[in-house]
């Protein structure tokens, strides 16, 4: 008896399920390339972006950034950026930094310690700097702010831009074109 009353609910619940109408068919046929065409878009753009090649390198102006570093920098990174008695080689310092990064670290006093930052990974390098300073007895250098000078503040995107036109070897150690 319980079997004939599941069979006739079964039975039941068949009819009263409405069955999808010829116009539900009709608009899946023509929904369905139209989804199946924006899936396929999403492959269009498959080449990576590390494929595309590096950023272009910043549009600063060599010659103002010349400028500024002869009138501000030299003093104590010497003429060639390469580093002095009081300051280190800032080629290779800048080659490895973003332009915001330089301009945090150009506008706000920081502790150079010879490229040496407290986010620095490279352990053999801080080690011969702390040898460098104890044998030297002297402290490591501190590089002013320059935010509130207006000739680096205006310019600091052409200074990065010659200082990373000089590591990347595109200029040499001479006066830029104007």
């Amino acid at each position: 008896m319980m079997r004939e009353k599941i069979i006739a609910m079964k039975n039941s619940i068949k009819y009263l399920t409405p069955k999808p109408s010829r116009y539900i068919h009709i608009a899946l046929l023509l929904v369905s390339p139209m989804l199946l065409a924006a899936c396929a878009m999403e492959f269009l753009n498959a080449k990576p972006a590390r494929e595309l090649g590096p950023p272009p390198p910043p549009q600063g102006n060599l010659y103002a950034g010349w400028r500024v570093f002869q009138d501000k920098c030299a003093s104590c990174h010497g003429m060639a950026a390469t580093g002095g008695d009081r300051a280190p080689d800032l080629l290779p310092i800048v080659a490895d930094m973003s332009s915001r990064r330089f301009a945090e670290l150009v506008l706000k006093r920081y502790d150079l310690g010879y490229g040496l930052g407290p986010d620095s990974s490279n352990q053999s390098t801080i080690d011969t700097r702390i040898e460098d300073i104890v044998r030297l007895k002297e402290p490591p250098i501190e590089m002013p702010a320059w935010q509130g000078e207006p000739a680096v503040n205006a310019h600091i995107l052409d200074l990065y831009t010659y200082l990373l036109a000089r590591s990347d070897k595109r200029i040499g150690t001479e006066r830029p074109a104007r």
